[in-house]
C-alpha cells in the first residue's frame, strides 16, 4: 500500500483500508460500527462512494482508528531476536 500521498484525500474502501492496516475488512467495519471510523463525505456532508456503491474512508482517519485501537490493546510491535546458534 502507498502511503506516499496526501492521507487527508486519500480514499480506501474497506478492503483496502484493512491491507493498510494489516487487519480483516470486518475490523474496518467494526470501528465504523463502533463510532471510531467515519465515512469520508463532501464539504456538503454527502457520503463519498465509489463506482461500485462502496462507501470510501479518509486515509488518515484509518491510520488513527488503527492506531488508537492497538494503544487501547497496548501491542507493541517488535522484531523477533534472532535464534540462538547451535
Amino acid at each position: 500500500m502507498d502511503l506516499t500521498g496526501d492521507l487527508h484525500t486519500m480514499l480506501w474502501t474497506a478492503q483496502e483500508a484493512a491491507d493498510a492496516a494489516r487487519v480483516d475488512a470486518n475490523i474496518v467495519r467494526n470501528w465504523r460500527y463502533r463510532g471510531r471510523l467515519d465515512y469520508a463525505r463532501t464539504s456538503e456532508g454527502r457520503l463519498i462512494r465509489n463506482l461500485a456503491g462502496q462507501p470510501l474512508y479518509r486515509a488518515i482517519d484509518v491510520i488513527r482508528a488503527e492506531k488508537a485501537t492497538r494503544e487501547r490493546a497496548r501491542r507493541t510491535y517488535r522484531v523477533p531476536a534472532p535464534a540462538p546458534a547451535s
